[in-house]
């Protein structure tokens, strides 16, 4: 049982061989870059599809296989060049090797030591989340996407998931996410924004639980109803609202906003309206006065318009001034 749990194996290397799903998912799980100098070489690859040879190796990997082959840095077996199969099982011993552990012998018994020193209760949190999944397309069993700590590798992510639940990975992809500045705390960024992602292939297939969206009608009102039963969100969110009005009542007591200075659209369009009155009954009185200078016979200099208009304008009172601009 120590060697399982100390032990960090290559899991590509399962007793019955990675499942044609596995290979399938590690394939549509490449990277981006990967995919298009793949794409650019090799030319397009179908959809479920994989891209690895039928003895299991990834196009990286063989063209590694040929590099080594060409310059004659692989091993001869009896006479014969290694095959593509005896290079990837050699390729995964290296890879399932036996880290952290020595052999020591005591009274002539050997003995497995660890390397290193053991940490115990770490304070780390994996969190399972769902895949990104596409518009139109399936959901893939073969990955599952964990939130972890910046702190955690690859390597330590494989063991503790091998150790802990048994789970075997096929890769792990790690992408770091980084909080936004804030500025109103400075320039900062806020910690527990900023967090890793992993996407972790797996042997076995693992699904995810159904969204409450996904579900049928029967089934998400009974599923929430066992959520509000269990949980009691509704309830809690209601409390708390009944303490918030409970806290605060009495505090504002006669408290509003004057008319002047109210939001409303009532209000507004009340302002609005007397306002355009008031610029009308402007216009109307002003070419009333003028018409009845024409017929005492006057003359309509400038002199007199700026006089009149004088006289006719009245500055605004300070409940006037401030009402908003917009209003108007």
């Amino acid at each position: 049982m120590q060697s399982l749990v100390l032990r960090r194996l290559y899991s590509t290397k399962p007793p019955v061989g990675l499942p044609e799903a596995a290979r399938i998912a590690r394939t549509t799980s490449t990277p981006l870059a990967v995919r298009l100098r793949r794409r650019k070489k090799f030319g397009p690859t179908a959809v479920g599809v994989s891209d690895s040879t039928p003895e299991g190796l990834t196009p990286t990997e063989l063209a590694r296989y040929k590099r080594l082959r060409a310059t004659g840095q692989l091993k001869v077996i009896e006479g014969e060049q290694v095959t593509e199969a005896q290079w990837l099982e050699r390729l995964d011993e290296r890879r399932s090797r036996v880290r952290g552990l020595k052999t020591v012998e005591r009274n002539g018994v050997e003995e497995t030591e660890v390397v290193g020193r053991r940490v115990y209760l770490p304070n780390i949190i994996l969190r399972l989340v769902r895949n990104n999944t596409l518009e139109g397309e399936p959901y893939n069993p073969y990955e599952a996407t964990f939130r972890i700590p910046k702190s955690v590798t690859k390597t330590d992510l494989r063991s503790y998931l091998l150790a802990v639940y048994g789970v075997q990975t096929t890769y792990i992809r790690t992408d770091n996410y980084i909080s936004p500045l804030f500025p109103r705390l400075g320039n900062k960024r806020k910690a527990f924004k900023t967090y890793k992602r992993a996407v972790v292939g797996l042997v076995d297939p693992f699904y995810y639980p159904r969204r409450i969206e996904d579900m049928p009608t029967a089934e998400r009102e009974e599923r929430e109803k066992w959520i509000e039963d269990t949980y009691q969100i509704q309830a809690t969110r209601s409390l708390q609202k009944y303490e918030l009005l409970r806290m605060t009542k009495g505090q504002a007591k006669g408290w509003k906003f004057k008319e002047p200075l109210a939001t409303k659209r009532s209000h507004i369009l009340r302002l609005v309206a007397e306002r355009r009155e008031k610029r009308e009954g402007l216009i109307i009185d002003q070419a009333r006065e003028w018409q009845e200078m024409r017929e005492r016979g006057e003359s309509i200099t400038l002199g007199k318009l700026k006089s009149s208009s004088d006289k006719s304008i009245t500055p605004p009172t300070p409940e006037q001034s401030s009402v908003p601009a917009t209003a108007n």
